[in-house]
C-alpha cells in the first residue's frame, strides 16, 4: 500500500500489473543504498547486488528485475519509511504484463510499436548519458543496457506504456 503525505495524495504508483497474479514474482528483499542513488520510482529497472541485496542500477550492473516500491521519487522513499529498507522487486514471467507511467520510463524517446508482429524489447538506461540509470528506455538508445528488461506490448499515451516479459529463453539472468 502507498502510504503518503496529504500533500502527495495525488500521485499515482508509476508501476501497475495488469496480469500479475500469477505472470509474475514480486521478491522481497534489502534495498542495497549507494552514495548517490538516483530517485526511483515503481517500474525503474533494478540491479542485484548478491544475496537478499538489490540497489539502483548502475553503468555495470546487469537489470534484474522492476522496482515496485518508491526510493526518493516524488520525494516518497518506502524502504526508509520500513525501518528495515524492506524492498520488493517483480520479476516478470513470459506472460506479464504491466503498465508503467512516466517517469519510470523515458517518454521524450521514440516509443514505437511495429505493425508486422515483430518485439520491441525495453532495455535499461546505465546512466552514461542524461537518462537516469533504470529508467526503461527502447532497444537502441544510446545508453540502453545489453540486457532486455521486457518487450513493449503497446503505447498507449506519450506517458503511458504497456511491457510485458520476455518470451521463454530470451534473454539471460532471471527474466527468462
Amino acid at each position: 500500500m502507498l502510504r503518503v503525505r496529504i500533500n502527495q495524495a495525488h500521485i499515482k504508483r508509476t508501476l501497475r500489473p495488469l496480469y500479475g497474479w500469477s505472470q509474475t514474482t514480486p521478491k522481497a528483499c534489502t534495498f542495497l543504498r549507494g552514495q548517490s542513488d538516483p530517485d526511483i520510482f515503481p517500474g525503474m529497472a533494478v540491479a542485484h547486488y548478491g544475496g537478499d541485496l538489490y540497489g539502483a542500477l548502475d553503468a555495470t550492473a546487469v537489470p534484474a528485475g522492476l522496482s515496485g516500491l518508491y526510493v526518493g521519487g516524488d520525494d516518497i522513499d518506502e524502504p526508509l519509511d520500513s525501518g528495515i529498507d524492506a524492498f520488493a522487486v517483480w520479476v516478470l514471467g513470459p506472460d506479464a504484463e504491466f503498465e508503467v507511467l512516466a517517469p519510470a520510463f523515458d517518454p521524450l524517446l521514440n516509443w514505437a510499436e511495429t505493425t508486422d508482429g515483430s518485439e520491441v524489447l525495453v532495455h535499461a538506461a546505465t546512466g552514461a548519458t542524461t537518462t537516469v540509470a533504470g529508467t526503461l528506455v527502447p532497444s537502441g538508445a544510446t545508453d540502453a543496457s545489453v540486457d532486455p528488461v521486457a518487450r513493449l506490448i503497446a503505447v498507449v499515451n506519450e506517458n503511458k506504456i504497456i511491457i510485458g516479459g520476455l518470451a521463454q529463453g530470451r534473454a539471460n539472468g532471471i527474466f527468462t
